[in-house]
């Protein structure tokens, strides 16, 4: 396992953070939530994948593997810097307080950051010093976004559309069309570039804030790329796609706990003998422009490197696919070369784990995940997910980004979020209420309170968990879609002093 001590942390996506502008920011209040870690006696801050995202908003389907999310920006440090003004900031929408708005929100921060921008390029042209900076950090990660800018612009040409519906030249990446494109949207991608650049710059910042204040930052990374993305347009011989750059196969889940008829993600799959002709240079690049941002990752969805679910493009549902074998182990020593040691990895191995999957975590020294929601069935107890029968060699969780909360958990109802039927839901319910001889009242503290002092060396929960917030708090549900998904945000008023107080005194108490 890596080598971090027995400590604990809270799960918070960046976009979940208060403030002014419609969306978390990695500005002002980033800082003040680090130093709140801090008080609370917490050394880990786990987020979700960091990319722009595209349609739905999910943070794992991504328009790129390697870009930071430009509605991340900080509006405060951009008037720092003086490209954009505090009347402008002043003249914002009002927004709501307890979750992003993302039609409104991504409207009215595109203008803006479009209009930073623009500031920011005339900037460049006055001074020689901003100058070399933005070319330096152009050309260090020119190998990926060179064509993440030029994809991006375009796509805004485009009206947005899916690549694989561009002009055959520029979908087949005509070497003319693309040079073409590239002078005549010069402005465009050098746009894209300063919003990069501006990500970039106040992450650096925030992650610089984290190391001294001694707290960690574990990123996530999804273990399959959008098919509508930078990724996939710019080697799309590495993905299984037909002539017209469409996939002949697509990423899922059979069915399981959340679905009756699996998840169809419609990721694309790997073409994976490509991938280890080149000794896996793609992923080595990928993980290593994630760790330049965090300290350690997760890896979503890990058994797919033992095996992954197939499913043929043209199936409506997951139910109809098979297992195919991947390259985990060539993978993952290839990793270790590029990379020049240990992975600072923990595999995200929940679902249908066969020993396979166990094995080749093991192999590669990859802690696991332990998730207390999961010890709890019909008048049942899954002895794996039981806080006392958690390894030292694992990251133990309250619930996940793709869990209820605790308490939205053991209030629900038939048919919520999961296939469970009324008989089991109150079956759950008692099952839960035996194990922690509680009456329920403050049961997302029984659980923080049983991880915490579990073996586990890594404790982590949502932070919804210690707002005692309900299932209108909750992240996300797999295999569902609607506006109110990735959406929560918190307010300061939510996380009292007593409620830092008592996060605080379970973890000096349980040696973390």
């Amino acid at each position: 396992m890596f080598a971090i001590p027995r400590s604990s942390g809270l799960l918070l996506h960046p976009t979940s953070l208060p403030g002014r502008y419609g969306i978390g920011e990695i500005g002002s209040e980033a800082h003040a939530w680090l130093e709140e870690l801090a008080r609370m006696s917490q050394k880990l801050w786990q987020m979700l994948p960091l990319g722009p995202t595209g349609y739905g908003a999910s943070p794992y389907q991504s328009l790129s593997s390697f870009a930071g999310n430009p509605l991340l920006i900080s509006f405060e440090s951009l008037a720092l810097d003086g490209v954009l003004t505090l009347e402008e900031l002043a003249r914002a929408p009002r927004f709501l307080d307890g979750c992003v708005e993302f039609t409104r929100v991504e409207a009215w921060r595109d203008e803006m950051l479009r209009l930073a921008s623009g500031r920011f390029l005339a900037q460049c042209e006055r001074s020689a010093l901003v100058a070399r900076a933005f070319e330096a950090f152009s050309e260090r990660e020119a190998g990926w976004l060179d064509d993440f800018a030029l994809f991006m612009a375009l796509k805004r040409l485009h009206g947005g559309r899916p690549w694989h519906e561009w002009p055959e030249e520029l979908r087949r990446r005509d070497p003319d069309a693309l040079a073409g494109a590239r002078e005549g949207l010069r402005r465009e991608t050098d746009e894209i570039k300063a919003l990069q650049f501006f990500f970039d710059r106040q992450w650096q910042k925030l992650h610089a804030h984290a190391r001294e204040l001694g707290i960690a930052l574990i990123g996530d990374i999804p273990i399959f790329t959008a098919h509508d993305s930078a990724d996939v347009w710019a080697r799309p011989d590495l993905f299984e796609l037909d002539a017209d750059g469409r996939p002949t196969v697509v990423a899922g889940v059979p069915p399981d706990y959340f679905s009756a008829t699996g998840q169809r993600w419609g990721n694309p799959l790997y073409r994976w003998p490509a991938h280890a002709a080149e000794d896996f240079a793609w992923w080595q690049a990928r993980l290593r422009k994630t760790l330049e941002l965090v300290d350690n990752v997760r890896i979503d969805h890990f058994r797919g490197f033992a095996a992954y679910w197939e499913i043929p493009a043209d199936e409506p549902t997951a139910v109809n696919g098979r297992w195919v074998e991947a390259p985990g182990d060539a993978l993952f020593e290839a990793l270790k070369r590029g990379l020049g040691g240990e992975l600072p990895v923990i595999a995200e191995d929940l679902g249908i784990i066969t020993p396979d999957v166990t094995a080749l975590r093991e192999r590669h020294g990859f802690p696991g995940m332990k998730v207390m929601q999961f010890a709890f069935g019909a008048d049942t107890l899954a002895q794996e997910y039981i806080p006392e029968n958690y390894p030292e060699d694992c990251v133990a969780y309250t619930g996940t980004h793709d869990n209820d909360t605790v308490l939205g958990l053991f209030r629900s109802g038939e048919g919520e979020a999961t296939t469970r039927s009324a008989e089991q839901v109150e079956a759950e319910r008692r099952t839960i209420l035996a194990y922690t001889g509680t009456d329920g009242s403050q049961l997302n503290w029984d659980f923080l309170g049983a991880v915490w002092r579990s073996q586990a060396r890594l404790a982590i929960a949502p932070l919804q968990d210690v707002l005692d917030l309900g299932s209108e708090a909750r992240m996300n549900t797999p295999g569902q879609m609607g506006e109110h998904f990735w959406s929560w945000r918190f307010t300061w008023d939510q996380l009292t002093p007593e409620r830092s107080e008592r996060l605080r005194a379970l973890t000096v108490e349980a040696g973390r």
